[in-house]
């Protein structure tokens, strides 16, 4: 399959996702990002048009421990957002899988975010 259609396909799907799925400041939306080489996440307030916090496997606090391409790094980078979600009063959140699959980088981000004690 060629880059573009793959690429393509994929904002479709976030399209189609979106429509349904909003956060609001009660419930932000937690929205994964992974790229070849890293995974971001972030808690998005919908109405106010706001990220609340976000991690990803280049921050500075991560940066030395993680590789960040892999199941691992996207399993600290999900207990890093769940605390800093936590350290903001915030206990649900709603999941955006960003068109991916859910399976591998992503579900482990979202498992280890659960473990840290966000409900979605």
């Amino acid at each position: 399959m060629h880059k573009d259609k793959k690429t393509s396909g994929r904002t479709k799907r976030h399209r189609r996702v979106r429509k349904k799925i909003r956060g609001t400041g009660e419930r932000p939306r937690l929205v994964v990002f992974r790229s070849l080489r890293h995974v971001y996440a972030q808690l998005v307030d919908d109405d106010s048009g706001k990220t609340i916090c976000a991690a990803s496997s280049l921050d500075p606090n991560l940066k030395g421990k993680v590789a960040g391409g892999n199941v691992d790094g996207a399993k600290t980078v999900g207990e890093e957002l769940g605390k800093k979600a936590l350290g903001q009063n915030i206990k649900t959140v709603v999941f955006d899988r960003g068109g991916y699959k859910y399976h591998g980088r992503v579900k482990a981000l979202a498992e280890s975010a659960r473990e840290t004690g966000l409900k979605f």
